[in-house]
């Protein structure tokens, strides 16, 4: 069926009773619209769906998310009777729907056969990614969009590792998915029911079961159990500010804050609890500075040093710290990456606990600073796609080479320091970075000065990561072209430095040392550098597999702030130039 018949289909199926038929109703009017909603499917990949909120094939709504429910429970009964009697975990943020999108996928679970654990209320992406784990799960799903903007929502997937489904089972996940239709399926009067806003009552279904609070003290004790120092090596007086962004990551935030001992921690108020709207911060990505203008304005009252946050759904970190002219400053996911790769390995060589034979994991689009700390250490680093499905997919092979895990990142201000949470972890990341903050306070340090010795003993680097919005149809056909065109016409010389090596992810790719790093459709580009002699100017290009995006990542080290600031610069403007001229 064409977009066209799609619409007319949706409009006759959809309940009288239902806000999404008044929804295509309302986007009658505009063919555009009408398009969008139904030009494709919401894709099931590794990071389950996600999209806009709303009516349509292209949408997140009780249909789709109902059908990719189902698709997931044949897959699961496929597995056998000990799959569905090992249960799944769901959760949820605080988004619009979230909670009776979880609620439905619990009932259609349950419908099934299939053990079905869920939370009282919303809960963090890494305490969802532990628990399965924990208790045995076969299987998780978070109802979270993570740091999207108000109009998306999303369902994300797990297996029976605790990480993101990996692409095989997303293929076979996929697969069961792709063969129901929307408005016929086994669970239809289950969706049919919730897209008519009847109250959900989940009590009639002995196989749910509502996890309770010793559940939550599980997954913080391991989480507090990373640290590294604590008491005396530690100045717990530290002024500190704290956003959930009216997320999940409030209460067990503060919970941990409180159990480590911090006493002068400040929660902004008008970010603390859940809103699905994010009134006070639009955007709720803490990536982005804009997200921290109420964090600094409390931190300027409260005379904080360290500031931080994390996204919705808790998995995201990010920070600003004090300079010495008391001006709060962003750090990108990378120089957070620094602080912590660096004190992780630092506090263990300090306090007598780093192993000989320890193991990092970066993704390829990373830094290579994070690397010459780590080796300076005798610590390996490896590298991995992008996303922690693939970062904490290698735990395997380290455990198979007799390698101790202990940090593994992303420059998306992701990190995940326990080997028992399987995906980026915005709790743990904050404790360790305010452990840090104290222990530097304690040694008469500020978190600007550690950055900066750093850079002093490896190089100055640059980083930046533009990436070009390119939504709908078009937008998805542009960036393919962009793809096409930087793979035809490789450029051989960029600023003025020519192109010594390009790895094409397409096919994947064998590193001198770790695991094969598989297909991706990625390009990465290392330039000449005649005064470091090391590859470490380079950049990489991608489309974003959540967002219509194409990214961008640029790096270079340089003997001076001001010099590798200028050359990345420079290479920004080259690349940028060459690849928007693809129309």
């Amino acid at each position: 069926m064409d977009y066209k018949e799609l619409f007319s289909r949706w409009s006759e199926l959809l309940p009288a009773g239902s806000s999404l038929k008044k929804d295509l109703e309302t986007a009658a009017a505009d063919p555009a619209d009408i398009e969008d909603r139904f030009y494709k499917e919401l894709s099931f990949g590794t990071a389950g769906l996600r999209g806009k909120l709303g009516a349509g094939t292209n949408r997140m709504n009780f249909y789709t998310v109902g059908r990719a429910a189902e698709g997931l429970a044949e897959y699961i009964l496929e597995c056998g009777k000990e799959a569905a009697d090992k249960g799944v975990i769901i959760a949820c943020d605080p988004r619009h729907f979230s909670r009776e999108f979880s609620l439905m996928t619990a009932e259609i679970f349950a419908s099934a056969g299939i053990k079905t654990y869920i939370f009282p209320d919303m809960r963090p992406t890494p305490e969802l990614a532990f628990m399965i784990r924990k208790l045995g799960a076969v299987s998780g799903v978070n109802i979270t969009a993570s740091h999207n903007p108000k109009e998306y929502n999303g369902f994300k997937a797990y297996w029976d590792d605790g990480c993101q489904v990996s692409s095989s089972v997303a293929d076979g996940m996929t697969e069961k998915i792709f063969a129901l239709d929307y408005f016929d399926h086994r669970a239809s009067d289950i969706v049919n029911r919730y897209a008519c806003g009847n109250e959900p009552d989940i009590s009639s279904y002995e196989n749910i079961i509502t996890l309770d609070a010793s559940y939550d003290r599980m997954y913080l004790d391991r989480i507090e159990a990373l640290a590294i120092h604590s008491g005396d090596d530690l100045d717990l007086s530290i002024p500190i500010v704290y956003t959930p962004l009216n997320g999940a990551g409030s209460i067990p935030f503060e919970q941990m804050l409180k159990d480590r001992g911090f006493d002068n921690f400040h929660i902004v108020p008008e970010q603390k609890d859940p809103d699905p709207d994010f009134t006070s911060v639009g955007y709720p990505n803490p990536e982005s500075p804009a997200a921290f203008k109420l964090s600094e304005e409390l931190g300027r009252k409260t005379g904080a040093e360290l500031l931080m946050a994390t996204d919705p759904d808790a998995d995201r970190f990010a920070i600003e710290i004090r300079n010495e002219n008391g001006d709060y400053i962003p750090l990108n996911g990378n120089q957070t990456g620094y602080i912590l790769v660096s004190y992780i390995l630092n506090g263990h060589r300090s306090a007598g606990t780093l192993p000989s034979n320890g193991a990092m994991i970066k993704s390829i689009v990373t830094s290579t600073l994070s690397t010459h700390i780590a080796e300076a250490n005798g610590v390996r680093m490896f590298e991995s796609l992008t996303g922690f499905k693939n970062i904490c997919g290698q735990f395997p092979y380290l455990e198979e080479n007799g390698l101790v895990y202990l940090f593994g990142y992303e420059e998306s201000v992701g990190y995940a320091a326990c080997p028992d949470i399987r995906d980026k972890d915005g709790i743990s990341a904050g404790m360790l970075v305010a452990e840090a903050a104290a222990y530097y306070r304690k040694k008469g340090k500020t978190l600007s000065q550690v950055l900066d010795d750093i850079y002093e003993e490896y190089g100055f680097y640059s980083e930046d990561e533009p990436n070009l919005v390119l939504e709908g149809m078009e937008g998805a056909e542009r960036i393919k072209r962009m793809m096409e065109f930087i793979r035809k016409y490789p450029p051989a010389e960029v600023a003025g430095r020519k192109v010594l090596e390009i790895i094409d992810y397409t096919d994947g790719y064998t590193p001198a040392a770790g695991p094969r790093i598989p297909s991706t459709n990625a390009l990465r580009f290392f330039l000449e550098d005649k005064e470091t002699k090391k590859p470490d100017t380079w950049f990489a290009v991608r489309p974003s597999g959540t967002e219509p995006k194409i990214k961008f990542y640029f790096y270079t080290k340089q003997d001076s702030r001001e010099k590798a600031s200028a050359v990345n610069e420079a290479i920004k403007k080259d690349i940028m130039s060459f690849i928007e001229s693809v129309k």
